[in-house]
């Protein structure tokens, strides 16, 4: 099995169904990385920001996030500009994975700061097949020290 830097993957998505098809896609691509599940922006932001978040964690592995950008209580957007604009995750990439295929969309996420834009098709199969494109992808990727 493939990892890279012992990521932690945090899949921020409140679609259970697409979650599932998101890891299970995943682990057929060979990604072994742990995979931190988080339903919605408030959670993500708790994960990553809360008094035993992420950031006041000295030891925590790197972290990748896909972050779905429709979400309940703290959207997508939100939880985007919250990391970029703090120091201590501004590094981390963000990897926008959501069915959201507007223009003026795509542009506001990499204004934003978002890594990557990827937006997952309506159909089963093609769904499938980009997650497995996006393992793929993961394999070869190199991230940060520290992120």
């Amino acid at each position: 099995m493939v990892t890279f830097h012992e990521v932690t993957i945090a899949l921020v998505e409140d679609n259970e169904g697409h979650a599932r098809l998101v890891e299970k896609n995943l682990r057929r691509a060979n990604i072994s990385n742990p995979i931190m599940k988080l339903e919605n922006g408030r959670l993500a932001l708790e994960y990553l920001f809360g008094e035993q978040g992420y950031v006041h964690n000295p030891q925590h592995p790197p972290l990748l996030m896909l972050l779905d950008l429709n979400l309940p209580e703290v959207d997508g957007y939100q939880v985007l500009e919250k990391m970029k604009s703090d120091n201590r995750t501004k590094s981390i990439p963000i990897i926008v994975l959501t069915t959201t295929d507007d223009v003026y969309e795509i542009n506001r996420c990499y204004a934003l700061g978002c890594n990557v834009y990827i937006t997952k098709p309506v159909e089963y199969e093609r769904f499938a097949e980009a997650i497995a494109r996006l393992g793929l992808f993961l394999s070869v990727v190199k991230l940060p020290d520290g992120s």
